[in-house]
């Protein structure tokens, strides 16, 4: 009897100490479908107690066969959105795929695949809400997690003579 009645504490502590920890992931089904080319994108980072110390820098690109001494950027737009009566935002990237590069001459290095993006965008970091992007199909979303230990600085600042 006192075996079973430990297995049950230890059971419902269990269950108890993860029930705790669930978060209510926000449902992707409220956002528009995708356009015809484009697909849906969702960033989701666990919630922690230190999101409000987090940053998300993500960059959308595709993987491409470059050169191994020249800079390359994609081309293309992002756009932030609001989800009407949701109060949520997402994102829209538009790009025709067009590449940009520094013009070094480099002709005894290989080519190589890597992967090439637009400028990243920094977002504050929510555990509790995804991050919506629609990208072209053949582009992928990758990201980052920025993290500080909370210390602040203070600027200085420049007095004008008068």
């Amino acid at each position: 009897m006192k075996k079973i009645l430990a297995v049950l504490t230890l059971f419902v502590a269990a269950t108890t100490m993860t029930m705790g920890q669930t978060i209510n992931r926000l449902d992707a089904s409220i956002f528009p479908k995708p356009e015809k080319g484009y697909k849906q994108v969702l960033i989701e980072v666990p919630h922690s107690d230190n999101d409000h110390n987090k940053k998300i820098e993500f960059s959308i690109g595709k993987v491409i066969e470059v050169d191994g001494c020249n800079k390359y950027m994609l081309g293309g737009t992002l756009e932030k959105k609001d989800l009407k009566g949701w109060g949520y935002s997402y994102y829209e990237f538009a790009s025709q795929g067009d590449v940009a590069s520094t013009m070094m001459a480099c002709p005894d290095v290989a080519k190589r695949m890597e992967f090439v993006s637009s400028q990243a965008e920094v977002v504050r970091y929510n555990g509790k809400l995804p991050i919506v992007i629609y990208v072209p199909e053949d582009f992928q979303v990758r990201f980052k997690v920025y993290k500080t230990d909370g210390e602040e600085y203070f600027a200085n600042e420049v007095r004008q003579k008068k």
